[in-house]
Formats: C-alpha cells, structure tokens, sequence
C-alpha cells in the first residue's frame, strides 16, 4: 500500500474483503476509495488458477486439475470427514526429488509455484466447497511437490492461511511434509513453525536413499536431529513420521522394531500409509494383516501409531498419486538432472515464473 501511495491500514480492508467476502472486484470493495480502487486496477492482478477438470471419488474425496500456466497443470485435494474438511495443495509443478514410490517424483520438475498460485488454491477450493456447505478446516501441504525447496514462497502463504485478516487457521491445523531438507527444517522453525510430518518410509540409511534420494544429502541422523530443534521451538506439536507400506520393502517386524528404537526420543506419531499403485511404480501395496502386525509392533513400544485409510484412489488423488501435467519430457528430465543435487538457495516469485506486468494481489497481501 505504502508503495502506491496508500495508507498501510488499507491492507487490512484490502485482505478482509478477498479472504473473508470472497469479493475479488476492486469495483465492489465499497469501503475503499475511488482512487484506491482505481490503483489497485492499475497495479493488482486478481488471477485464480483455471479448473480445468473436477473429480469426485466414491468416498467422497474430491480432485480438482488446475491450469496455473500454458505448459503446466496442478492437482489439489479435498478430503471431507465427519469433524474436519482437509485440503491437499501443491507447492511446486512436479518434483525433483525422484522418490521412488511417489507418482509426482516419476513426472520431473517443473517450476516452483508463486505464492499467490498457492493461497489461490485455497481460496479457490474454499469458494467451490462452500456451494455445498462444505468448509476447509485443515490445510496441509502433501500434494505436489517439496515445500521446503520453495521455501519463500511457501512461507508467504503459511502466514497468509494464519493471519486473522486472511484465512485464520490455528498453526495445528496447518501440515507441512517434507522428505528432509534439513535447512529449511531449522528456518520453518524460526520463521513460522506449523505442523510437521516427515517423510521418512525407512528406519536406515542404506533402504530410505533407494526410497527418497535426498537422504544421499541429508541422512536420517541429520535428519532426526533437526526434528529435535523444530520440537524445541514448537513444544506443544507433535512430529508425523509418514512411513508408505511397500510389500517386501520395508514392512518387516525388523524393520518395526528398528523404527521404534529410532523415534523413541521425539514426541513422534507414526502414520503408515499403505501404497498407491501409479502406472509408473513398481512397488505392491503391503497386506493388511502385515500392516497390522507392522503398526502393532510400534504401539507396544508406545508409539502412538495410525494406518492411514486410503481416500480417493479411484481417482488417483490418494498419497504418492497426484500428478498433474507439465511441460514435456525432454525439457523435464534436464531440469530433474539440473536438480539431482538439489539446488537449496530460496528461488524468489521473479525466479520462480516469467516476469509480471502488475503484482500479483495475492503475493503482495503478504508483504
């Protein structure tokens, strides 16, 4: 505000009316000024992503496709339960990491998505969900992508979701999961800690670098050691340990027991979560009764320890299946071998898309 000429408090009617009225037409935001109006035509963009295909799986769970620009599309996911609705969204088009068992991992990487392409998908979730007096609750950020590796961009939309003026989410109810980039652990602690889940899938090192190359950079130890910072700094939260059941892989009593003696200092919650299938995958989906015995062997150690119940696999929008569309093959495994060692300096919006003409209304809420 101050920049064009405007008082600072304006920001504040300026994010109550997009995040609290939904009104996105300077035209309508009748407590502001005609010139204010006028600036903001001038110097804002009011730009959603585009659906451009909408899905809805027998249990309820629902998908949208979404184009954030000509080359690449997006996924995001609404999963609805009795006492929450929990949206799934993206943060990059496609992912670096490569981890073996993810659908998004087999598609490359794109780009980093802006922030305004983030909070847009909420708002743009919250807006559709209401038409059916459905509500966003919990926001976690498990759809495409690593978060960490967008980390600017990333944290500008956290604060947004939980400033009072913007979607006023308490930090519980916001869920960040990263495969461990362990700087941006410590800097997400600092800046604005939330919810925390790891993506572990392993309880050694020699198993989790097959499943999640990363752990070449960053390995369990490290790993482990940043999550009893993050604790320090948020003491009242627990830490997820995502951990995907693949038949013959990990899923053995040694490798329970392993995990068990690995977590037991950390205020840990272990969620397992049994395989999604994806054309690209080689991996089979661990027995029920193996994944009961496997969760069984946790909770007697006094691991607080949940099977994840699969939603959405009907429509491919269970975890590890979200894939999207983005720009060719050729392009993307250049990019892939231009990340395999995995670039960590903060990549602003500028870096992350082409150049803008106007500032984009949603980033610019953020400051």
């Amino acid at each position: 505000m101050v920049d064009i000429g405007e008082k600072p408090f304006h920001a504040i009617q300026l994010m109550r009316w997009v995040h609290h009225h939904d009104v996105l037409d300077p035209d309508a935001m009748t407590n502001l000024s005609k010139r204010l109006r006028e600036h903001l035509k001038a110097y804002a963009s009011f730009k959603l992503p585009e659906v451009v295909r909408y899905q809805t799986s027998v249990d309820g769970t629902i998908k949208w496709s979404l184009r954030v620009d000509e080359a690449n599309r997006i996924e995001m996911v609404f999963i609805p339960e009795n006492d929450r609705g929990t949206l799934c969204i993206s943060s990059q088009a496609g992912c670096a990491l490569r981890c073996s068992f993810c659908a998004t991992g087999a598609q490359g990487f794109s780009r980093h998505l802006t922030a305004d392409e983030i909070i847009g998908q909420v708002w743009l979730a919250r807006k559709l969900l209401k038409r059916n007096g459905r509500s966003v609750t919990n926001v976690v950020f498990m759809g495409m992508g690593e978060p960490l590796l967008n980390f600017d961009n990333v944290v500008s939309a956290i604060r947004l979701l939980l400033d009072d003026n913007g979607f006023g989410l308490s930090r519980r109810r916001v869920t960040l999961s990263t495969a461990g980039v362990v700087p941006r652990i410590d800097e997400l602690g600092q800046a604005c800690p939330v919810s925390l889940a790891i993506s572990l899938h392993a309880p050694d090192d020699a198993l989790r670098s097959t499943l999640v190359p990363l752990n070449h950079k960053y390995p369990i130890a490290h790993l482990l050691d940043a999550c009893r910072r993050y604790a320090r700094v948020n003491p009242k939260g627990q830490i997820t340990f995502e951990y995907v059941m693949l038949e013959g892989v990990n899923d053995q009593p040694t490798h329970a027991h392993q995990l068990a003696r690995l977590l037991g200092d950390l205020p840990a919650k272990v969620n397992l979560i049994p395989f999604n299938p994806f054309p690209e995958g080689s991996y089979q989906r661990s027995k029920p009764e193996v994944i009961d015995r496997f969760r069984n062997i946790l909770l007697a150690k006094g691991l607080m320890t949940i099977t994840r119940k699969t939603r959405g696999e009907d429509i491919t929008a269970a975890c590890g299946q979200l894939a999207g569309q983005i720009q060719g093959r050729g392009w993307r495994r250049r990019q892939v071998e231009q990340h395999s060692d995995i670039d960590l300096r903060r990549t602003s919006s500028a870096q992350a898309a082409k150049p803008r003409t106007t500032t984009t209304f949603m980033t610019g809420m953020t400051g």
